[in-house]
């Protein structure tokens, strides 16, 4: 009887690789109960303030009664504007909460497969490769192509456009020279990012400063001076070379030969800064840092991969004309299209090994089966006592073989 295990699907291993398709949502669903949450305590706190001099007007003798609806209608259009706010975050916890559940239903329909020959398998298997391919669009900034196969394919709630959407706006607008859109984001995950010990809110600012300096303007020197006092200064015993540096850049103009404050006058900094708040976003979020498809990619070629694949012996024995095509079929590793993709992964680590017993070494130092190799000659017409290189095409004598142990 054939045995099955090969080919047995094991869920878990899916969900290993499947983590952010839950645990975003998780993460936005947190982040909307606390905007929810600090919305009622700022205005509550205003309302119960705004009793106290309600009363305290009403009892006084001298208000008026214009004073005292003035402060009615102010209490009024407060708590009106609490629940806009609410509702928002409502409708945005139900949206959530749909997304999460379309999602575990799609991760739940794993459990039903028996097998990778399942059909059912074959059409998760797409609509996997397609939710990555939007995800490796979205981090690399193809916003429409990624939306309009979202749309196509149907897994708009699967993916995490609209998330992606607001990053890569603040990435365009850091790259095109402005910080008020990353502020702003700073502004509304401070406390997170506080708890990270992240420093991008203190690179931003420290950017404010190197653009007021550039300007050499008396005017702009002098609110450089006090934006750094502000938001630099506090932070000298974290960050002292920065301060320092940011000290220092007073007295270097831009065009200095000086190589450290060339480095703070390039534009290169801006780059910096927009990769540095698409690394803060995704440990914010728990995103992983690579695209989902390079880290799928990544495991499947490290499975496949071994020392032999990027052996000079190999890479030297394979002419651009001849024998490529031969190799390519045999091993997708040694292949041109995915060797240098491959050369930075991991060796594939098996527990058990599916070498043939009987090797042999041929004079040009490749290694086979004598069992494949009389097969193979006997089917391509060789003279007994003959045998052909299955990859170069060589034919060698059967007393010029040598035979191999495993040790």
């Amino acid at each position: 009887m054939a045995d099955h295990k090969p080919s047995k699907l094991n869920p878990e291993t899916h969900l290993i690789l499947d983590q952010p398709l839950l645990r975003l949502p998780f993460e936005l669903l947190r982040k909307n109960f606390k905007v929810a949450q600090r919305s009622v305590e700022l205005h509550s706190s205003a309302v119960k303030t705004s009793f106290r001099e309600l009363a305290n007007s009403s009892l006084d003798a001298n208000s008026s009664p214009d004073e005292v609806l003035k402060n009615v209608d102010s209490m009024l259009a407060r708590m009106r504007g609490l629940k806009r706010k609410l509702t928002e975050c409502q409708e945005e916890e139900a949206r959530l909460q749909q997304q999460s559940a379309s999602r575990i239903k799609h991760l739940a329909e794993l459990y039903g497969m028996q097998s990778y020959e399942d059909v059912k398998y074959e059409q998760w298997s797409r609509t996997r490769l397609d939710r990555l391919l939007v995800d490796y669009m979205l981090r690399n900034g193809y916003k429409e192509s990624a939306s309009v196969l979202s749309k196509e394919r149907g897994i708009e709630e699967l993916v995490d456009v609209e998330t992606f959407l607001k990053m890569s706006k603040i990435r365009e607008s850091l790259r095109c020279g402005r910080v008020n859109e990353a502020l702003s984001w700073c502004s509304e995950n401070k406390k997170d990012l506080r708890k990270m010990e992240s420093n991008f809110e203190f690179m931003l600012r420290f950017q404010q400063y190197i653009e007021l300096v550039r300007t050499q303007d008396p005017a702009k020197l002098i609110e450089a001076i006090t934006h750094a006092k502000k938001f630099l200064i506090p932070y000298k015993e974290t960050y002292p070379k920065e301060v320092s540096q940011a000290c220092g850049l007073l007295a270097f103009p831009p065009g200095t030969r000086a190589e450290i404050y060339t480095q703070l006058y390039s534009p290169q900094r801006w780059t910096t800064l927009a990769n540095k708040f698409m690394e803060t976003h995704n440990l914010l979020l728990s995103l992983p840092s690579a695209p989902l498809l390079h880290i799928a990619l990544s495991a499947g070629l490290s499975a496949l991969k071994t020392p032999s694949c990027h052996s000079s012996h190999l890479s030297s024995s394979i002419s651009p004309t001849s024998h490529s095509s031969i190799t390519t079929s045999i091993c997708p590793i040694c292949s041109t299209e995915v060797n240098d993709l491959a050369r930075n992964v991991p060796w594939a680590h098996h527990t058990s090994s599916h070498v043939e017993s009987d090797l042999v070494l041929l004079p040009n130092r490749r290694v086979y089966g004598t069992g494949r190799l009389e097969e193979y000659s006997r089917k391509a017409g060789l003279a007994p006592g003959r045998v052909k290189d299955l990859r170069t095409g060589d034919v060698f004598d059967v007393e010029e073989l040598k035979k191999v142990y495993i040790s």
